[in-house]
């Protein structure tokens, strides 16, 4: 086994306990991993418009990365319920701040237009998107902490499968390049392997997991969130190596020793977190 493949086994095996550990706690405890984690994934953005000739804003954007789940957990019911007034206050104030800052360390040849854009989207993308895993923790009805950590592992670990699957069914049967240019080893066969195992994992884990700790789902129910949410999450991976592409690098960071960065990691739950929280909220379960 490769030095690379055993790094990568050794933060799984960490890794994932911890997650389930945390994501139980929940709370101010769940959010706080969020904004480190969302600080440490708007840097890598930072660095990748850098690298594109851009001069990002970093103490104002890496603040709001720190903000943005801490507020999106205090507006929660369990959080204390911030007035949406406030929240939008609070927004307002840090936009103010990015122009601030940019009008007063940037001359029009440094392309502040570029600057203050790279700045806010960084933010609210590697920040504000995986925040919607709160809502799946906390507006859970009465489930229990254990029955809630479950409805949150089950994008994620539909996620996961379908990476697996989509990058083992590439593999097997090759064929046409799904994105030739922004990813050339997926395939359409590869993307279809994953669709299909998602499509038959999500209802198998709420047969054997989430209906034990009595969260009940229609197996249509969840069939159609395992296919929109591999589809959303194999979006999700393609649309971040459109970012990489232009900046040529393989990798946004070193944050998971073998995984390469934030980013790298959480490409897919950037467009799956929202989506599953849209489908819940329709499905009524949140």
């Amino acid at each position: 086994m490769s030095s690379n493949m055993i790094r990568r086994v050794a933060v799984a095996a960490v890794g994932i306990p911890a997650a389930l550990a945390l994501v139980y706690v929940g709370g101010w405890v769940l959010a706080a991993l969020l904004a480190v984690f969302g600080a440490v994934g708007a840097s890598e953005f930072y660095r990748l418009g850098e690298r594109a000739g851009l001069r990002p804003l970093r103490i104002p954007g890496v603040v709001g990365a720190v903000a943005l789940p801490l507020v999106a957990y205090a507006s929660l019911p369990a959080g204390g319920a911030l007035e949406p007034g406030w929240i939008a206050m609070g927004g307002a104030l840090w936009l103010i701040l990015v122009v601030a800052a940019a009008t007063s360390s940037r001359g029009p040849a440094d392309r502040p237009l570029g600057s203050v854009s790279l700045t806010v989207f960084g933010t609210v993308y590697a920040a504000g998107l995986p925040a919607f895993l709160l809502p799946i923790r906390h507006l859970a009805g009465t489930m229990s902490p254990a029955a809630a950590t479950a409805l949150v592992f089950l994008p994620l670990v539909v996620t996961w499968v379908c990476d697996s699957l989509a990058m083992g069914g590439g593999s097997l049967f090759g064929g046409p390049k799904l994105a030739p240019v922004l990813s050339p080893n997926k395939t359409w066969a590869g993307a279809i392997s994953g669709s299909v195992g998602a499509l038959v994992l999500a209802p198998l884990y709420g047969i054997l997991v989430l209906t034990p700790l009595g969260v009940e789902h229609p197996v249509w129910q969840l069939a159609v969130f395992g296919l929109v949410i591999s589809v959303a999450g194999q979006v999700g991976d393609v649309s971040e190596s459109l970012f990489k592409r232009e900046v040529k690098v393989k990798d946004s960071g070193r944050f998971f020793p073998g995984h390469g960065g934030v980013l790298d990691r959480f490409d897919s739950l950037y467009w799956v977190l929202p989506a599953a929280v849209l489908l819940l909220l329709l499905f009524g379960t949140i």
